[in-house]
């Protein structure tokens, strides 16, 4: 690193003063069209905490152009529960509930366990609760509170989420009201520290498969659980390792010499001095490469047996005699409704994924508007890395992507709580949250782990650095993208969706709709292998690159070409499936097979246009005129990015013009200057907080270090001994001599 540093510092120092090294270690980059610069050494951005706020140049808005309200805006992405949001945020700010660096893995266990029980004391879960147990069964301001703790420490984070959100909530969830009195009191309290026990290291994601067992005995009433064979044990179990005193079990249910598939039981594994029950036995999953303030391990049981009325049985029950019964005739959908406990996870870690994207953001940004490298207009003063159009065009697609999750998280988050608190629980209700939520996990996670390197590496050497986080938060968000639903598998579940509601859509329309369907083919088929769309955009800009700009910034425009890119890829994918209907199971199943990547991408672009529809919501809910005009150019940033991404897509399928094809590129240069000098004031809306930041690039460490540095640079300057360059001195020289020759 610092080898690399030194040759482009020599660089800028040669013969060669037009081109000049990027911050970032590339070769040459083009200053061609960037803002001018205005020294405004030592202003806050406004609306922000001046201890935590960067004091680098940042550029004036021009007069009379909008400015970002930052208080309103930041109101806006904490949503209808601002206020829970506000509490965790004050929460996660105490040094005490902070990643310790530099322990070992068992110190960095024992902490979280303290900090567990910090969170019982300030009540900190109670909102879960439904009524009948005393809570306010405020599901969603639970779950925006809990998120929250990503920036104190991502173990703490998902401790907790392993203890209340998947432990305690499955009993909520899966149990009746007597089982809710006796377990829930003890899991909350932390009495009874608890295991989510539904992956198995032989199946993963797939749940259906797993292979424990739990056979009713009619003799004794009980159940007895069973792993068959080692792939059956269960495994990557938060608190399995040492603190778990109970599991909620996912085992197949057998009675009467009937299987009935996957439900959930309540299991004691340990007893109060922490030893195993007889027939459990436990493994730690040891290090890992993140999280390790948890731990993780092994379950298996040996013919471990339990009371009936251990089995949580709001979706299954079993009569003492063996007899099963279920309110819900469908195994299939038995299943998948006893799985909706795992949404609350994913809901959970869609907000998270989102809030650590949002701390990144403001650590790289921060820095980059102080960080000084490499010499510009002015020879006294080295450019800020934001002013380099390389490092805008790293980091503002980012927080563009970052401001459209946070304003879809709001609205999963809103059907979450309607589901949850039952107040909107209905079957169609639950599939539309399932969904939405298989959707936006898998784009939250991808998006924070790619934010959160991007900038590590915008911030070179510093961001490497343990103690500016973002290294660390890397390390443990990259579990984010496999568990709770892996997001290949959860893509597929939102593929399989928007095939069924096609499918179905097709089923109830008349002939008259039959028609039309046919008639909407042909226009995409003409669209495809007739010029006549990408004609009519070529004559509507009539070769002006404005007029072009300006309709693809328009929202109609955007919304269309997102939306037809996703019902037309769905679509297709639907029409390729359709002679699976008359082949076997075995042929069917190969045949969707070779569709797979098909489905994943159609999923992917179901995803980008409902966090495009979000954040435009987002966006017209807001009263203050000038942070819409700002956060319009976010979401065009945003929605031209991704269709950009797709250019390729857009353009073989006749739904984009070259002409527009290539003015994209220069079109999405165009934002990044004018969301240059919005920068701070976009990130400060965030409302990471000082005891949030802990990174010294980005709490004035920098920013003293260029200060030391100009002051240094200014007294040279006025000082009559002060060594004289002598590429300055050659230059004199050559100057004199061509007077001479005159």
């Amino acid at each position: 690193m610092t080898a690399t540093a030194d040759r482009s510092e020599r660089e800028v120092a040669g013969d060669t003063p037009a081109l000049i090294p990027t911050p970032t270690g590339a070769d040459t980059i083009t200053t061609e069209g960037a803002p001018e610069q205005t020294d405004t050494q030592g202003t806050d951005a406004p609306g922000t905490t001046a201890s935590a706020t960067p004091t680098g140049p940042i550029p004036v808005v021009p007069e009379g152009g909008a400015r970002l309200d930052v208080a309103a805006v930041s109101q806006a992405l904490k949503g209808r529960w601002a206020e829970s949001r506000d509490v965790a945020r004050e929460r996660a700010a105490r040094p005490e509930l902070h990643k310790p660096y530099d322990v070992s893995v068992a110190e960095h266990r024992a902490r979280v366990l303290e900090q567990m029980h910090l969170l019982v004391a300030d009540d900190a879960s109670h909102k879960m609760l439904p009524e009948h147990l005393g809570g306010p069964n405020d599901n969603g301001g639970n779950v925006a509170a809990f998120e929250e703790l990503v920036v104190a420490d991502p173990s703490l984070q998902i401790k907790a989420g392993v203890q209340w959100g998947l432990f305690t909530a499955a009993i909520i969830q899966l149990g009746n009201e007597e089982q809710h009195r006796t377990w829930v009191p003890d899991a909350m309290s932390l009495q009874i520290p608890g295991a989510f026990a539904m992956t198995e290291i032989g199946h993963g994601s797939d749940v259906q498969s797993l292979a424990t067992t739990a056979t009713y005995d009619e003799g004794t009433q009980e159940w007895v659980i069973h792993t068959p064979f080692r792939a059956a044990w269960k495994d990557y179990l938060g608190n399995a390792a040492l603190h778990a005193r109970a599991a909620t079990v996912f085992a197949r249910l057998i009675t009467q010499g009937v299987d009935h598939g996957v439900h959930c039981f309540y299991v004691p594994v340990r007893d109060e001095e922490g030893k195993l029950l007889p027939g459990i036995s436990s493994e730690d999953d040891g290090p890992k490469g993140g999280l390790n303030g948890i731990d993780n391990g092994r379950l298996a049981f040996d013919q471990v047996r339990i009371p009936r009325t251990n089995l949580l049985n709001r979706y299954g029950d079993v009569a003492e005699d063996g007899t099963y019964t279920s309110p819900i005739e469908s195994p299939g959908r038995r299943f998948f409704t006893m799985l909706g406990t795992l949404v609350q996870g994913r809901v959970s870690l869609d907000g998270a994924a989102n809030r650590a994207s949002q701390l990144a953001l403001h650590i790289a940004i921060t820095y980059a508007t102080q960080r000084r490298q490499f010499t510009a207009a002015d020879p006294t003063r080295e450019m800020v890395l934001l002013d380099y159009q390389s490092h805008l065009q790293r980091l503002m697609p980012k927080l563009a992507a970052t401001y459209a999750g946070a304003f879809a998280h709001e609205q999963l988050l809103q059907a979450f709580d309607d589901v949850f608190s039952g107040r909107g629980d209905t079957p169609e209700a639950r599939e539309d949250l399932e969904t939405m939520a298989a959707a936006l996990k898998p784009t939250s996670t991808r998006l924070a782990l790619d934010t959160v390197q991007e900038c590590r590496e915008a911030c070179g050497g510093a961001g490497f650095m343990a103690e500016n986080q973002l290294v660390g938060l890397h390390q443990d968000l990259d579990v984010y993208a496999t568990f709770e639903g892996d997001n290949t598998v959860l893509l597929q579940l939102v593929a399989k969706r928007l095939l069924s509601d096609y499918t179905s859509e097709l089923k109830n329309i008349d002939r008259a709709g039959i028609g039309r369907f046919i008639a909407q083919r042909a226009e995409v088929l003409a669209k495809r292998h007739t010029p006549w769309t990408r004609l009519a955009q070529d004559l509507s800009d009539r070769g002006n690159s404005k007029r072009a700009f300006d309709t693809m910034r328009s929202a109609d425009f955007q919304e269309e070409m997102l939306a037809d890119r996703a019902r037309v890829k769905v679509e297709e994918v639907a029409l390729s499936m359709r002679p699976a209907a008359r082949m076997s199971p075995a042929d069917a199943a190969a045949h969707v097979n070779k569709h797979q990547v098909e489905m994943l991408d159609a999923a992917r672009a179901h995803a980008e246009l409902v966090l495009w529809r979000a954040f435009t919501a987002g966006i017209e809910a807001l009263e203050d005129e000038d942070s819409r005009t700002v956060l319009t150019d976010v979401r065009d940033l945003f929605g031209l990015d991704r269709i950009n991404a797709d250019l390729a897509w857009f353009l073989l399928n006749g739904q984009i013009s070259a002409q527009r094809g290539r003015q994209i590129t220069s079109d999405l240069r165009r934002l990044l200057w004018r969301l240059r000098p919005h920068a701070l004031d976009l990130v400060a809306a965030f409302d990471v907080r000082p005891g949030h930041v802990r990174a010294p690039i980005a709490l004035g460490g920098e920013q003293e270090r260029q200060d030391e540095a100009a002051a240094y640079h200014r007294a040279q300057r006025a000082s009559s001994d002060t060594p004289v360059s002598e590429k300055v001195l050659r230059d004199r020289a050559q100057k004199e001599k061509r007077a001479q020759k005159k």
